[in-house]
């Protein structure tokens, strides 16, 4: 057996599991623990699906259909005010199985075995998603936990890495609006962080499946920032950057595992050939879903707006207990408890609410006064509708108070 996961850090919910093993709610159980959108999907999928069903009977380009890349790059020139002849959809676009999948392989084609004469290094913001830590491993590269803490806004500072780490960084990942504390990256922050990449020729991988759901103001994304700067030497605007975007969030669709890469036209390129030999294909009645999906803005609306009246019930209930903030965006809860481990376990023996510790988001970080940048918090996932929302926040707030 490989010893290259060694490393790995421990998945957060089989973690969550032992620290519950044997409590029993005390309370009929709300799920708040997974971030699985229970909101409806829109009606038309299933028809779409049906409508193409025997396309099952082909094999999928690796490069998806042209009416999946036109309605991609519809939707990114619609979502970013990008004009539409810089996307290039054949070229700059790529579907992918929902987005984990993809972050995960990019780190194949995108590490190379030794940089600056040295093993490569990738950067990802700590608390961060599991995927990009086992994608840095399993690329025979060191990951490495930037802190993003309430004392830096959770934006991790890339730039004040030492000089020798950023020579041998061949990756930054990075998501907007970040999972689990709902930041959003303002336009000057991506700007300089696609400026850091290209000094570096690090490539910089921008995770933006949430950018859809937000609570006021509509997130900047990684493309829209760059074209803002300078053009490079190449003369490829999305020189360094790739972006992923996904349906699972946006659309309600976590299990029809659909979404997209785009930026740069080489990484793309060669990512295409990878995937060509790999074959992670989207199955062509899912890309018709999907395209049709793309293409609709009505039934994303409809969901975020869900979304900013459960921040509104929260806002009620918490006030200014806990730390509470509506999260720019995204639909999670990131509330200062104390000790998130104690208090996710009392919530579940006391109220029936299964959170997650931050902690188990995290990595420990020794320059930290608390070791873990995600000891004191919880997470929690307002998926559930209105009324279980309001209920869960009136048992937490009873319990905790």
């Amino acid at each position: 057996m490989s010893d290259r996961f060694a490393q790995m850090p421990d998945g957060p919910f089989a973690r969550l599991n032992s620290l519950l093993e044997g409590v029993q709610p005390g309370q009929d159980p709300i799920m708040l623990s997974i971030g699985e959108p229970q909101h409806a999907f829109p009606e038309f999928v299933s028809d779409v699906l049906r409508a193409h069903e025997k396309d099952y009977g082909k094999y999928p380009p690796i490069i998806g259909t042209t009416p999946f890349r036109d309605a991609a790059a519809g939707w990114l020139a619609r979502r970013y005010n990008l004009p539409p002849e810089v996307l290039e959809p054949d070229a700059r676009i790529l579907p992918v199985n929902g987005t984990r999948e993809a972050l995960f392989n990019l780190a194949l084609v995108a590490c190379p075995t030794q940089k600056a004469s040295k093993q490569p290094a990738v950067l990802m913001p700590n608390p961060f998603y599991q995927c990009y830590a086992s994608a840095a491993i399993a690329a025979g590269a060191e990951p490495h936990y930037i802190a993003a803490t309430p004392e830096n806004g959770f934006l991790p500072d890339f730039g004040a890495l030492d000089e020798d780490l950023l020579a041998r960084t061949a990756m930054i990942y990075f998501c907007s609006p970040a999972n689990p504390q709902g930041t959003v990256a303002p336009l000057e922050y991506l700007k300089n962080l696609i400026a850091l990449a290209r000094e570096h020729d690090i490539t910089l991988v921008v995770d933006e499946c949430y950018a859809d759901i937000y609570d006021r103001d509509e997130p900047p994304g990684a493309l829209q920032a760059a074209l803002e700067l300078a053009v490079p030497k190449s003369g490829d605007v999305f020189e360094n950057i790739m972006v992923f975007h996904s349906l699972s969030k946006r659309s309600n669709l976590p299990g029809l595992r659909t979404g997209f890469c785009a930026g740069d036209k080489s990484l793309i390129n060669r990512f295409r050939a990878f995937r060509n030999i790999s074959a992670p294909q989207s199955p062509l009645p899912v890309l018709a879903a999907a395209a049709a999906c793309w293409n609709d803005d009505a039934h994303a609306t409809e969901n975020r707006l869900r979304y900013q009246t459960k921040n509104d019930v929260a806002e009620r209930i918490i006030g200014n207990r806990f730390g509470f903030y509506r999260p720019a965006g995204g639909f999670f809860l990131w509330l200062d408890v104390g000790d998130g481990e104690a208090v996710t376990k009392q919530l579940w023996k006391e109220a029936g609410i299964k959170g997650l510790p931050g902690g188990y988001l995290a990595r420990d970080d020794a320059s930290l006064p608390d070791g873990n940048p995600g000891t004191r918090f919880i997470r929690l996932a307002l998926v559930q509708d209105e009324k279980t929302i309001e209920d869960a926040l009136t048992r937490l707030t009873n319990v905790l108070s």
